[in-house]
């Protein structure tokens, strides 16, 4: 699917959808929806992002998801067979999530809390840990397990898959993600080549 920077803009503030289903063991929280996956109604729906890549190279799903041009049903179902869920901090979607006010991040770590209560993962992953600082009011704070729980799951920071954070790897990324699935209790499958 293509899309004008036009027809991009339009979905300024736009939202999708969480991808939480009942018996979900680990919550991914991306910063917010980019304009892209807003467009398309599926997370991380822009080509390129290492989102997927990831968590098939993890072991988290068994073949490799392309959210780009919006969900497979098959897709989908395998991602809440797996116990896996995705959400956001911020709802609103924007071109890139340095647009967000300190207010809007902070406001959404209070909002998601809730969220986590209500569904209840083991585990909850933010992805970004500039974010996280941010929202969380830790300024301080590293990649990895947090020295506190978040609505009664373990909460983590995980790298964020998006391009703009060159310096993580896929494989960077799958070592983390697959740190959080195991903590969630999710087996993971063997995807060597």
């Amino acid at each position: 699917m293509r899309f004008s920077r036009a027809e991009l803009a339009a979905f300024r503030g736009g939202t999708l959808p969480d991808l939480v289903e009942p018996g979900v063991r680990l919550l991914f929280v991306g910063v917010n929806p980019g304009l892209r996956t807003v467009a398309v109604q599926a997370h991380f729906g822009r080509r390129g992002n290492r989102f997927y890549p990831a968590l098939f190279r993890a072991g988290i799903v068994d073949r490799l998801i392309d959210a780009s041009a919006g969900f497979v049903p098959a897709d989908r179902a395998h991602l809440s067979a797996r116990g896996i869920g995705i959400t956001s901090l911020v709802a609103a979607a924007t071109a890139r999530a340095d647009e967000l006010s300190v207010q809007e991040l902070t406001s959404g770590a209070r909002a998601l809390a809730g969220r986590v209560a209500r569904v209840g993962p083991r585990v909850v992953a933010v992805l970004g840990i500039t974010a996280y600082r941010i929202a969380f009011e830790r300024p301080k704070a590293l990649v990895g397990r947090q020295p506190y729980d978040l609505g009664g799951a373990q909460l983590w920071v995980v790298p964020n898959p998006s391009g703009l954070n060159a310096h993580a790897t896929v494989a960077g990324l799958a070592d983390a993600y697959g740190e959080v699935a195991v903590a969630a209790g999710i087996e993971l499958f063997d995807n060597s080549p």
